[in-house]
């Protein structure tokens, strides 16, 4: 059996707009520049649940923030990482209509995670990790291991797929195969070669 395991944000999405930060900032009247620098700076405790969307959100806006400004936030940020790379997907759906075993995992606080599920493409993938719901994160050992558990796979089953450099080295490290994302393209010529991915 081979699983192949996708990344999200930069892989099956696009990336983060910069014009949905500076949204969010002025949503909550904060200065752009400094709050994407708050926003990224406090992201991977927040993407491990070692802080709370009330706690994350106070440290980028270097204040408390309000029960509203927070929901508020959320929303968007759910909203800014939920444009489809369109390649991806479609590379995606082929997998799972011939029957190859795909799942997720990505760095994402529990909060973005359940907006993500609710997404077409991604609830189209039966089995979904984030780094919140886990208490781990890309790129430690622990949370490839914690995915080859989950799925019941011998970690040389899998292949990871994730446009981090050091994500896709902390996958190897685990004994997995891992793959730089570029671009669907070239996501589909490497994914030919790997027994069970069928296309």
């Amino acid at each position: 059996m081979t699983w192949i395991v996708f990344d999200y944000g930069g892989v099956l999405s696009l990336p983060q707009p910069d014009s949905d930060a500076e949204a969010m900032a002025r949503a909550v009247g904060a200065e752009p520049e400094e709050f994407k620098r708050g926003y990224w700076e406090h992201r991977l405790e927040f993407d491990r649940a070692s802080l709370t969307p009330h706690t994350y959100w106070a440290a980028v806006l270097g204040r408390p923030a309000t029960q509203s400004e927070v929901a508020r936030l959320v929303a968007m940020d759910v909203a800014s990482w939920a444009y489809p790379n369109q390649g991806t997907i479609a590379l995606l759906g082929e997998l799972i209509e011939a029957g190859t075993d795909v799942a997720l995992l990505s760095n994402a606080p529990v909060c973005v995670g359940d907006g993500l599920d609710e997404l077409p493409w991604i609830a189209a993938i039966g089995h979904r990790f984030y780094s919140g719901r886990m208490g781990l994160v890309k790129p430690d050992r622990e949370i490839y291991d914690a995915l080859a558990q989950g799925l019941g796979a011998d970690p040389a089953e899998i292949v990871f797929i994730d446009d981090r450099p050091e994500n896709v080295e902390g996958a190897e490290r685990a004994g997995m195969t891992g793959l730089r994302f570029t671009d669907a393209a070239a996501l589909r010529t490497a994914l030919e070669s790997v027994p069970r991915a069928r296309l």
